[in-house]
């Protein structure tokens, strides 16, 4: 289990209170189920984007992922599909509608690059 789904494990098990510990959780082979089924609406990282994310070193707060996960339901509001989210030094690319960070990038990986796909942005 990697950095970002510890994390992001801890703050939907504090902010709902689940019985359940995160060593219980952790033991589990169906992660990505048990995640979703806590939090259905919360914003959800592919594996591309959790290995870009451990291996760029970006650190995202709980602060961070509400922000993230709020421009998602912007972008989803206003039917975009595909969204470029860029939030300071950081870019994230969201499929709204699984509300699902695909890739990330940082401050190197931002200069002179082309994002393609996209329909929207949201900046934050």
């Amino acid at each position: 289990m990697d950095k970002i789904q510890i994390q992001r494990l801890n703050q939907i098990v504090s902010k709902n209170n689940y019985k359940r510990t995160v060593k219980d959780i952790k033991k589990n082979k169906n992660f990505d189920q048990i995640l979703n089924s806590l939090n259905s609406k919360s914003v959800k990282f592919s594996k591309h984007a959790q290995q870009r994310i451990n291996t760029r070193n970006i650190n995202l707060s709980d602060q961070d992922l509400g922000k993230i996960e709020n421009a998602i339901d912007k972008a989803q509001a206003k039917g975009v599909k595909e969204a470029l989210i860029v939030m300071g030094n950081k870019a994230f690319i969201a499929s709204v509608k699984n509300k699902t960070i695909i890739t990330t990038a940082n401050t190197e990986e931002l200069k002179e690059n082309v994002f393609t796909n996209i329909d929207g942005a949201v900046i934050i």
